[in-house]
């Protein structure tokens, strides 16, 4: 197994499109990995389709490297990318270089992403010299979401546009290997793809990328509400897994389940001998 790194994917632009996933565990990740995935990604998205939380801002450098740890339970072909939760970088390049140590020596990472555009430039900068490949993320950045004023595209103003095309520049002159778009429009998706060397991810930011990403979990239709706008369900698993649960309820509270083929039984000698020696007492 050759393991994909940050150098590969950075010269997979204008060669082939990149697939990304996120991943929370070993399972899903050794399924996407053996289905081709380029990139696992194990994302701050964790707060929300794993814990429940109502959006990423509660997600801690630990609940990270827990699952972290997981996913890179094995060696995998695809690259793994670690998010770096909130508050883990901020305060500056000494606290990005700590956290983002950890996410490598103790979750296994190979690749770090954070959040923000030119003000990240000091940490960006810190993690590349350091030997850390770091994906930038810009556009719609769910960590900022109080400060954006909540779910919102990005880049929708001709300044706004300008400003997201200047952070994409410059952080790729800070030498990060790739860059998520999030939520911004195609039009601008396209120009800051052509005007980049390093790969773009994108979500929900048009067809033109150099590559996608999604969250397991909606990919697979393991939730019951309606999907984003940008979401396609490849599958919708959760009535099937609903169904799978209320007929294992159900033959268990009918006594089918286990049935015969499911129990181990004592050799037949064995078995009288504990009786002889067992059968009239209480254990």
């Amino acid at each position: 197994m050759n393991a994909l790194t940050s150098l590969h994917i950075q010269n997979a632009k204008g060669q082939r499109r990149l697939a990304m996933l996120t991943a929370y565990d070993s399972g899903s990740a050794e399924l996407l990995d053996s289905a081709g995935v380029d990139m696992l990604l194990v994302g701050d998205s964790l707060g929300m389709v794993v814990m429940g939380r109502q959006d990423t801002l509660s997600v801690r450098l630990e609940d990270v490297l827990h699952h972290c740890k997981a996913v890179c339970s094995s060696p995998r072909r695809a690259l793994v990318v670690a998010d770096m939760p909130f508050m883990s970088y901020e305060a500056g390049p000494q606290k990005a270089l700590e956290s983002a140590g950890r996410l490598f020596q103790e979750g296994g990472a190979r690749a770090v992403k954070l959040e923000g555009g030119q003000e990240m430039l000091p940490q960006v900068r810190a993690l590349v010299q350091a030997g850390i490949p770091v994906m930038a993320h810009i556009g719609l950045t769910p960590q900022r979401m109080a400060a954006l004023g909540g779910f919102r595209v990005q880049g929708k103003s001709a300044q706004g546009a300008g400003r997201l095309v200047q952070d994409a520049l410059v952080l790729q002159k800070a030498g990060c290997f790739a860059v998520v778009l999030e939520c911004v429009p195609q039009e601008l998706a396209a120009h800051i793809t052509r005007e980049l060397a390093i790969p773009t991810i994108g979500i929900g930011a048009g067809a033109d990328c150099d590559g996608q990403v999604l969250v397991f979990h909606d990919v697979m239709g393991m939730t019951s509400g309606q999907p984003l706008r940008f979401v396609k369900r490849f599958a919708h698993l959760y009535p099937v897994m609903l169904e799978a649960a209320k007929a294992y309820v159900a033959e268990v509270r009918e006594g089918a389940f286990p049935a015969a083929g499911h129990n181990v039984s004592m050799p037949e000698d064995a078995h009288e001998e504990f009786m002889k020696l067992y059968g009239g007492s209480r254990l």
